[in-house]
């Protein structure tokens, strides 16, 4: 019989309550248990089988659950993993997985040491457009890559007083989106061999960074990676040039707004883009409209329980992962010493 993946959840914010609930609730492979929320019961209010507790302590102590998610801010996400971890738990952790490199590798020899997984959600890898480029790289509809260029920009003028805006052990733009970019830049074309970055803070009154661009080097191609939090003009998500056709996409997967508006993910059509978010693609032969692949955040709650069970390997994979952070943090220090950095 089909093994129930039992699961603890800590948070109850918008990753909790939009993207992890969802998808676990539709899922017949898991069962979400518990929930950690601090004064508030929202999670018994979307699901009254939910048991709410008041403290991490009391997922890590119950053994019946198997699954941990961390869904709490940044500078938490390392002690609740690692405690997850020594307590025999398999570990989801919101991006970014850890906030260094060196936070990252302990936590990934602990889930090996252990026989656990540890992994990021990284579910911008099953977004529409993210799908549709990888179906075009994969039937070779642009030929060879030789610039990738991916945006994740925002319209933010306003400083918040939230921890993204105000921590400075967690907060800040490249923490927030930039696991995002880098791991579909490393998902496609691997490690890189050098970094070069620039973040900054541009917002006035910002504390924080809230611009990164980064530079991927790669033997035969350049990956630019960008996100602002001043761009009105916020559409433009990727330009793709090939030595067989370029690829042009705005306009951001529609899975999350869908979820904000209380719509389970089990829905008919579910990740289907509208047209006018269709991108395009420009060969010798001329233009044409694309098509967008259904998105389709099922795919990592699938991955992810055959990786428990040990049907499946993960596909974020260890290395990734710790590239992925590498890299964030070769961004940095890029930054500081104006200067390329070799991976």
């Amino acid at each position: 019989m089909p093994r129930t993946i039992q699961v603890g959840l800590i948070g109850f914010g918008l990753s909790g309550r939009y993207f992890h609930a969802p998808f676990l609730t539709v899922n017949p492979h898991f069962k979400l248990a518990k929930v950690v929320e601090r004064n508030r019961n929202e999670a018994e209010a979307f699901d009254p089988s939910i048991k709410t507790v008041r403290s991490h302590e009391d997922l890590l102590g119950d053994p019946g659950l198997d699954l941990i998610i961390v869904g709490t801010p940044n500078d938490t996400h390392y002690p609740y993993a690692k405690a997850a971890l020594e307590a025999g738990k398999h570990v989801l952790i919101e991006k970014p997985f850890a906030n260094t490199a060196g936070q990252a590798r302990e936590l990934l020899d602990l889930a090996r040491d252990q026989g656990l997984v540890a992994i990021p959600y990284q579910n911008r890898r099953y977004d529409a457009d993210f799908l549709t480029i990888r179906k075009l790289l994969q039937d070779n509809r642009l030929g060879d890559v030789v610039e990738f260029e991916a945006h994740f920009d925002r319209y933010r003028p306003d400083v918040l007083n939230n921890w993204k805006d105000q921590d400075p052990e967690g907060g800040g733009n490249l923490l927030n989106l930039g696991p995002h970019l880098i791991d579909q830049a490393v998902c496609l074309f691997g490690i890189p061999e050098a970094v070069q970055g620039e973040v900054r803070t541009i917002r006035k009154g910002a504390k924080l960074d809230d611009y990164f661009d980064i530079r991927l080097f790669y033997p035969d191609k350049r990956v630019l990676l960008k996100s602002s939090m001043l761009a009105p003009d916020n559409s433009l998500r990727y330009v793709i040039h090939g030595t067989r056709g370029s690829f042009v996409k705005h306009g951001l997967d529609i899975q999350e707004e869908t979820q904000r508006k209380n719509i389970l993910p089990d829905t008919p059509d579910w990740g289907r883009e509208p047209e006018s978010q269709y991108g395009t693609l420009t060969t010798a032969d001329g233009r044409t409209t694309l098509p967008s692949e259904a998105g389709n955040y099922h795919h990592f709650y699938d991955n992810l329980y055959a990786a428990i069970v040990g049907e499946k390997p993960q596909e974020v994979t260890p290395e990734q992962i710790h590239a992925v952070i590498r890299i964030m943090d070769l961004a940095w220090e890029s930054t500081r010493e104006r200067k390329v950095m070799a991976f």
